[in-house]
């Protein structure tokens, strides 16, 4: 560094000012941006505000006309940024958007604070404090927090924060507009915002130079269909800085009803991209963080540099064209394969297939394609009037329609409702690729999940369903290196030309924000096969089970994806252990156990992060209700009853009035003699994991269902009330902080059993599959009874105590009525159990000992002295040794030559 910038630099430290905790927001600031720092000043007090960089024109004249003064701004070139220790990031958490302060985010001794609600962002900062969420305005999100910690504020703070909630959600009129908003606003109402103001601030006239500008938007305007979507982009070149350029083709957008415009300004030597979208096939801040901007799906705006207008277009084009998803045609909506019969097959045996596969039409075909189809009423008519036995192709229908996989969505919408059709199949060179249903057609016209009616048992394919991309969800929620790995999972399914998809509890706690990483993938292909394929490049075992079709990939560090083939499951008998098959990503989903389990994201890479939602499980997951797939789902699998009960006291949702029903019904029927109950005994064990099961337990009793694990279990109040005092036991254990961990539910399962057989506990226990666990019996009484009579020394308690398990001995400390008992136990656990000796097997080499049994009883006894406090250092130890076992010793001599 020269002496000349050496002096430059000292004389601009010379005039800053020294600021240790900063609020900040992104350039180009508008009033949610203000507002948010506002609000984020009343959380910290003794924090300064700064913009990064300009802020809109309505915004700057709000400060050369306003009376404000009670903002107190500091601009950034005071402010010393070496010296800043806090950060606090409003209404955005993207480094390229915070201007020099992301040289300060870059700092290892800075403590970042993030208040933000935009989509995630490739370049987005992660801090020690982060409040993320989705909703209209940033400012709405603080005041949540200001009114939870009953803030006050003035009203003229409230103008100022309201006035930042009506930029945001225009008014309420933005689709991004939430309850929250509307809440926050009427509260800032309430503390006296002053609405004229608001008003004033909010009305933009046109100046000559904005209609000019307008017009030159309008004419300038071209259409183009992308994918099948209707794109308007525009652009215009102007010399100066026009800082109302978003509001101009927000206008523009309302006057011609557009659905989707990108607009593009040339102003001095800067493009500056505008994006309003209200079609969910296009993400409008996908496409501005592309170009280092960033925004919300529906409205987002970009600012870049060096590069020429027609450069910057034809990036634009060809991101759309990569990002919005391609019209659809048959080949996307259909399922398939489909499941058929034969044409010299049976009636009974359609009647068995749709009964299986809980379908109501079958497809007809031989070696020579496609014949016909029979319907369910067909086949019930025909077994009704003893038909059983006789040919399919006696009673098929054999007038019907095809489409070839390439038909374009209006095509198939003309065959299936002006033919009244019920199928539409969908056939390529006389072969049978799936088909369409007239409910698929239904649910696509107006945009709503799908029920199972399809005729799908396989491979890739599966009907269409509205749709969301996770992928910003799955970058904020998951550890990178997962993300990679799903990714990864993606790209070799590609190659094997199969579907994949991330299935199970971990989609569903992404929605939830529950913590999980156990990652499930359903493949539509083989299983196995993926598996083995992913192993071949990868440190990893992979563990497969042929019958299930199912593999689990295990890495060296332990963490574990379990791979199914996509599969359907019916039963033979209630309560029996399922047949599988076979199926499509959409049957594999209908054999679950709730619809909030339903979720599914694609990880091929066309489609990475796409969420996929046939049963309508986010709408039961916001209205937090559990609720069975169909009816006959517990009478399947009785163990889905306790399942439901788990969820519920987990989540805190409701079960459905129809789901609650169908319980009292299944609880009333006899599984005791299936091997439901073992099932039911194992499903017993997870709620016993649950982090406070009492309350399920409790629930279990209220349906009668512990019988079915076992008719020996009973909740009584007695057992309720040992439960209650084994949590403030575990709990206790807890804050001891020791080495040994505890695992609660072997507790809970011996309180739960405390008034068992030891006969009917070891079974049960067997049964469940819970091995190391402690017998029960006289055993347990003896050593009760001992406790209650004990007046020995330090080590013969722990003596006593040590060959039996942590649990054991923390159910017996809850179990104890006398607290000379209970004391004695938590001595055992804080004072006696950690302690170790000071020497070790070299220093008795080293004293001349030989090995052998002897170690054994030379380390009893030291431990003996020491837990008697016969012992304090290491000298004492060593003095002990030589004192009590000096004649076991060999000789010098013999010792040197034994080294």
């Amino acid at each position: 560094m020269s002496e000349t910038t050496r002096t430059r630099q000292k004389r601009k430290k010379k005039f800053q000012e020294i600021h240790e905790e900063v609020i900040t927001t992104h350039v180009n600031a508008d009033f949610d941006a203000l507002a948010s720092m506002l609000a984020a000043s009343k959380l910290y007090p003794g924090a300064s505000l700064a913009f990064p960089g300009s802020q809109e024109k309505n915004l700057r004249n709000f400060f050369l006309n306003s009376t404000f003064y009670l903002l107190n701004i500091t601009k950034i070139k005071k402010i010393d940024i070496d010296a800043v220790k806090r950060l606090i990031l409003v209404d955005t958490r993207q480094r390229g958007r915070i201007g020099d302060f992301s040289r300060v985010a870059d700092r290892k001794d800075v403590e970042i604070h993030i208040y933000d609600h935009h989509p995630a962002a490739s370049d987005d900062l992660h801090g020690q404090v982060e409040v993320i969420r989705k909703i209209g305005s940033n400012t709405a999100l603080m005041i949540g927090i200001i009114r939870k910690r009953r803030i006050p504020v003035s009203p003229e703070e409230a103008t100022i924060m309201c006035l930042g909630i009506h930029e945001d959600t225009g008014s309420f009129t933005f689709s991004s507009t939430t309850s929250e908003d509307y809440e926050a606003a009427a509260w800032l109402a309430a503390q006296g915002a002053d609405h004229n103001v608001i008003s004033d601030m909010l009305t933009r006239e046109l100046t000559t130079e904005n209609l000019w500008l307008l017009n030159d938007l309008m004419q300038s305007a071209t259409t183009r269909m992308i994918n099948g979507t209707e794109i308007v982009i525009s652009k215009v070149i102007t010399d100066e800085f026009v800082p109302d350029f978003a509001v101009l083709v927000h206008r523009f957008m309302e006057m011609e009803s557009l659905k989707v415009v990108f607009a593009l300004a040339q102003m001095e030597n800067r493009i500056f991209l505008v994006a309003r979208s209200r079609v969910d096939a296009v993400d409008a801040a996908e496409i501005a963080s592309a170009f280092g901007g960033g925004g919300h799906p529906q409205a987002a705006s970009a600012t870049i540099k060096d590069q020429t207008l027609i450069q910057v277009e034809r990036s634009l084009e060809a991101l759309l064209n990569s990002r919005i998803e391609r019209r659809r045609n048959a080949r996307d909506m259909m399922s398939s394969p489909v499941i058929g019969v034969g044409p010299e097959d049976s009636i009974d045996k359609a009647a068995n297939y749709m009964t299986r596969y809980n379908i109501n039409v079958l497809l007809v075909t031989d070696d020579s394609g496609l014949l016909g189809y029979i319907t369910r009423q067909i086949v019930e008519k025909a077994s009704y009037l003893g038909l059983g036995n006789r040919k399919v192709c006696d009673y098929m229908n054999i007038e019907f329609a095809t489409v070839h996989p390439d038909a374009p969505l209006k095509q198939i919408q003309e065959l299936i409702i002006r033919g009244r059709l019920r199928i539409l199949p969908v056939v390529e060179n006389r072969s049978v690729k799936g088909v369409i249903t007239r409910t698929d057609l239904l649910h696509i016209l107006v945009g709503n999940p799908l029920v199972p009616d399809a005729l799908n048992n396989g491979k890739k394919g599966g009907s269409v369903v509205r749709k969301r991309n996770l992928s910003g969800m799955l970058k904020e929620r998951l550890p990178k290196k997962v993300v990679a790995l799903l990714k990864e999972f993606g790209d070799i399914a590609d190659a094997l030309d199969y579907g994949i998809y991330l299935v199970g509890g971990l989609v569903r706690d992404i929605f939830l924000k529950f913590e999980n990483l156990d990652v499930d993938i359903v493949i539509e292909g083989n299983g196995i096969k993926f598996a083995r394929e992913f192993a071949k490049n990868h440190t990893a075992r992979i563990r497969s089970h042929q019958k299930f079709g199912t593999a689990v990939i295990i890495f060296p560090d332990g963490f574990k994806v379990d791979v199914a083939t996509a599969r359907i499951e019916y039963y033979k008998s209630p309560g029996a252990p399922p047949i599988v098959e076979t199926s499509s990503l959409k049957l594999d989903l209908y054999r679950r156990d709730f619809t909030m389990n339903t979720l599914a994201v694609s990880l091929n890479r066309r489609s990475f992060g796409t969420l996929i939602d046939y049963f309508g499980a986010q709408k039961d997951i916001k209205d937090k209700a559990l609720r069975v797939l169909h009816n006959l789902s517990f009478v399947e699998d009785p163990t889905r009853m306790l399942r439901a009960i788990r969820f519920e006291q987990r989540f805190g949702f409701i079960i459905g009035k129809l789901t609650l029903a169908l319980m009292k019904t299944a609880a009333k029927m006899d599984w005791t003699d299936s091997l439901a109950s073992r099932r039911i005994l194992s499903e017993l064990k997870l709620i016993l994991k649950e982090q406070d099961p009492i309350n399920a337990l409790v629930r279990l009793k209220e349906f009668d269902l512990l019988k079915f694990a076992s008719i020996h279990l009973e909740l009584t109040n007695a057992i309720k009330h040992l439960l209650e005092v084994i949590k403030e036991v575990i709990a206790w254990y807890n804050l001891l902080f020791l080495e040994e961990t505890v695992t609660p539910w072997k507790v809970y399962w011996y309180g739960l059993t405390s008034e068992l057989e030891p006969d009917t506990f070891k079974r049960l226990t067997h049964e469940m599959g819970a091995g190391g666990l402690s017998c029960r019996g006289k055993g347990e009484q003896t050593l009760m009874d001992t406790l209650f009579r004990f007046d020995g020394t330090d080590y013969e308690l722990f003596a006593l105590l040590r060959p039996h398990d942590t649990e054991m001995l923390l159910y017996l400390m809850a179990k104890a009525k006398n607290e000379r008992m209970k004391r004695l136990i938590s001595h055992f656990f804080t004072q006696l159990k950690g302690k170790k000796i000071r020497i070790n097997g070299n220093d008795l080499l080293k004293m001349g000992f030989q090995p052998g049994p002897s170690f054994k009883k030379i380390f009893e006894r030291l431990l003996e002295a020491r837990l008697n406090q016969l012992t304090q250092k290491k000298e004492d130890e060593i003095a002990l040794v030589k004192r009590e076992f000096g004649g076991l010793r060999i000789s010098k001599s013999r010792s040197r030559e034994l080294n």
